[in-house]
């Protein structure tokens, strides 16, 4: 069934009342009010203490409708399906700030590198950038060693 939700409204605001939501999620109220009591689902409340269901609401009732009628499960394995599925949406927001934080660190380790790149291409001069700019640089000079001589009959 596609979504209910109109575009631009709030999918999380408490707008059906049970018997709509049970409509909407082809299942009895009775069957609604067994679910809040398990803690699978959470309505708002009115001011007079009426359940109002979100579109979120609805569409997570068809998801355990979903689960029990189709795949089989019972309710305490859709309580440990839902619990895992909070858990992996965690785990994923956390890894896109880490993801996010080691841009930043890269980023900045980039930056860092460009700059030291920098200051040394102004200090460091390559090996013999000097000998070959100076005149005369190619004329060796030799100097003599001189060694002592050897002693006749020492060995």
């Amino acid at each position: 069934m596609p979504d209910p939700a109109p575009d631009g409204l709030d999918r999380r605001r408490g707008v059906f009342m049970i018997s709509v939501a049970a409509e909407l999620a082809e299942m009895h109220p009775q069957t609604l009010r067994m679910y809040e009591a398990r803690g699978l689902i959470t309505p708002k409340r009115s001011p007079k203490n009426t359940r109002l269901y979100s579109y979120e609401d609805v569409e997570r009732l068809r998801r355990i409708q979903q689960m029990t009628a189709e795949e089989g499960l019972n309710l305490a394995g859709v309580e440990t399906v839902l619990a895992l599925e909070r858990q992996l949406q965690r785990a994923r927001g956390q890894m896109a700030k880490m993801r996010e934080r080691a841009a930043e660190l890269e980023r900045q380790m980039n930056a860092e590198l460009q700059r030291v790149r920098r200051s040394l291409r102004a200090e460091i001069v390559p090996y013999g950038v000097y000998d070959a700019e100076m005149p005369g640089a190619d004329d060796r000079v030799s100097i003599p060693i001189e060694r002592p001589k050897r002693r006749r009959g020492s060995n």
